[in-house]
């Protein structure tokens, strides 16, 4: 048992992929808009959450808080519809929001431009070049927001364990591969996989939270946790902000304790 997270550029074959290892292996398969749909439940619109996931640097910049919050809440319902494992998300960023879960089977799926064109025009009834300058925009806004939030390729081969050509297989031979791979001792979950997932959720939620509660919404963190044992990384200007905090962390189902050392106040004179 395991996760699989499916990395490909628009009209890829990675959704199709997806789908066929989903029934395969028994697996549920989960797609960006069905978290976003789950994610909109705090209030949230889920365009502004799906446009938080996939528009560019120059866009996000004059939205920077906004973004934040969004990507908090998205990450807090990706962890929680995971937590069971047996699943495969197919989105472009899911093995960079679910760091820290192992074992994680990365795949990243590529197809020829031709392909992909063909799929378009098929799909959106629009021209070859239409359909070309559609590839290439949303591909470079992809790889431009990887890098801006997480200062990485998003082409990179080494982010990943299994690289799948659809212009060399199909989608079954594809799904063959990469099931094979899934079924292999070193993607097993053993050992505190069940933990590893509980302490992505904890850490997640506690961060979502703190993200959308009124008193701490205009502040950002980072958030950890370690067996229930939360750690919250920020800047504060008041202590009440700082009680605060502690109040939405501890209302938290399985927080066990709560570390604010890193949290810091501004210097009294």
């Amino acid at each position: 048992m395991s996760i699989i997270t499916i990395s490909r550029g628009s009209f890829g074959g990675g959704k199709m992929l997806a789908e066929s290892l989903g029934a395969v292996l028994g697996y549920r398969c989960l797609g960006r808009e069905a978290v976003a749909e789950k994610a909109a439940a705090c209030g949230v619109s889920q365009e502004q959450l799906l446009d938080a996931l996939s528009k560019p640097p120059g866009f996000l910049e004059r939205f920077r808080h906004s973004r934040y919050q969004f990507i908090a809440i998205f990450q807090a319902a990706l962890a929680e519809e995971v937590k069971a494992g047996k699943v495969v998300y197919h989105c472009n960023a899911g093995h960079l929001m679910l760091q820290g879960v192992s074992p994680l089977l990365k795949v990243r799926v590529i197809a020829p431009l031709e392909k992909r064109v063909a799929m378009i025009q098929e799909r959106l009834e629009v021209s070859p070049s239409e359909a070309v300058a559609y590839i290439r925009k949303v591909d470079e806004d992809r790889k431009n927001w990887t890098r801006y939030l997480y200062g990485v390729n998003w082409e990179d081969p080494a982010l990943y364990d299994v690289v799948v050509n659809l212009g060399s297989m199909d989608v079954p031979e594809a799904c063959q591969i990469v099931a094979t791979a899934a079924r292999q001792k070193c993607f097993e979950f053993v050992g505190d996989w069940q933990t590893q997932l509980r302490d992505l959720v904890i850490g997640s939620r506690v961060r979502a939270n703190l993200a959308t509660n009124p008193a701490t919404s205009h502040l950002e963190f980072e958030v950890t946790s370690r067996q229930g044992r939360v750690s919250i990384e920020g800047r504060v200007t008041t202590a009440e902000e700082l009680e605060e905090i502690k109040r939405v962390a501890q209302s938290v189902p399985g927080v066990a304790a709560l570390d604010l050392d890193e949290v810091s106040l501004p210097s009294q004179t």
